[in-house]
């Protein structure tokens, strides 16, 4: 089988991890052309038990892979808040989020938001509801109603594809990087 970044058709899993609303997006790239699959939330309540939020997130997700088959996974990584407790719960929605992928051993990346939002917008600094729009734009999706945090899940898996497609992007972590460029490690 061709390395995955050369493969034609892939179906790629977007996620957006959140203990209240993990938003998730299944993009497929077919022929060179994007499109949605299925984009949606996982909604908790305040009020739960984070264990119970977390419960909720991993089924979630899980239905979302059995049903779609996605080739990959792709999530958005943790980055730094003000809020330590806030951090360390969006540590727990990540940790659940990789768990379902992990178990149906889906290739798995992490992008952080400055980079998804310049893979969809062109700039870093993006607002939610202009990687919405360009979201819409490169999907060719009709005006109806989609929660930003679905349609970050959407822009993620829009990272991974064009990740894949990019020369010189084939390096999913620092790891494969470094097995194939020895030579640029200092000891």
């Amino acid at each position: 089988m061709s390395p995955t970044h050369l493969r034609p058709d892939t179906l790629v899993l977007g996620v957006d991890p959140g203990t209240l609303v993990t938003g998730y997006g299944v993009v497929s790239r077919r022929k060179g052309r994007m499109s949605l699959v299925t984009c949606g939330i996982i909604k908790n309540s305040p009020f739960d038990q984070l264990s119970m939020r977390l419960v909720r997130i991993y089924s979630g997700l899980r239905t979302v892979i059995e049903t779609f088959h996605p080739d990959e996974f792709a999530i958005e990584s943790a980055f730094y808040g003000k809020n330590a407790q806030s951090a360390l719960k969006l540590g727990h929605a990540r940790g659940v989020s990789l768990l379902a992928a992990a178990e149906k051993k889906l290739p798995i990346s992490e992008y952080t938001p400055r980079e998804i939002k310049k893979a969809v917008v062109g700039k870093g600094q993006a607002s939610k509801s202009q990687v919405q729009y360009m979201v819409r734009t490169l999907l060719a999706l009709s005006s109806t109603a989609m929660k930003l945090d679905a349609s970050d899940a959407i822009a993620t898996a829009i990272c991974r594809l064009h990740r894949m497609t990019e020369p010189g992007k084939e390096y999913r972590d620092w790891k494969s990087f470094i097995a194939a460029h020895p030579e640029r490690v200092r000891t």
